[in-house]
């Protein structure tokens, strides 16, 4: 038994198919692995920033006074009612998830614009809470 015959007698043809994907696959890792591998080298020459706001927190009494710009005030009291509801310190997941079953407009990027700016402050302990200048 020779050529073909052979190969389909030995199961040439599943460990064919068995090589070929385990070298796809390893290839492909290896490409996901270095396409990312400028965010772990970023981290790591950013390593000292990291360390520091992990140990320095973003606990409400270390953040500057803030003023809420007119066009945000409306804004800002709509969310902080659907907050209220909630209750304090209150999850951000379930805030948004409120604001859309409210229909407010564009939910994800006002609440992510109330946290660029200080007004809804993380806890430290994974929930969140109004900017103490605002919620007093």
């Amino acid at each position: 038994m020779t050529g073909l015959e052979a190969i389909a007698a030995h199961n040439g043809w599943s460990i064919a198919i068995v090589g070929v994907t385990i070298v796809f696959t390893g290839l492909a890792m290896l490409s996901i692995i270095l396409s990312q591998l400028y965010k772990v080298l970023d981290f790591w020459e950013n390593r000292d920033d990291f360390f520091k706001r992990l140990k320095r927190g973003d606990a409400a009494e270390d953040l500057p006074d803030i003023t809420v710009s007119p066009d945000m005030q409306e804004t800002v009291r709509q969310y902080q009612m659907l907050a209220d509801r909630l209750g304090e310190p209150f999850s951000l997941p379930k805030l948004l998830d409120f604001a859309q079953k409210c229909g407010l407009v564009n939910p994800h990027a006002t609440i992510n614009r109330l946290l660029k700016q200080n007004v809804i402050v993380p806890d430290g302990e994974g929930y969140y809470r109004w900017h103490q200048a605002i919620s007093g």
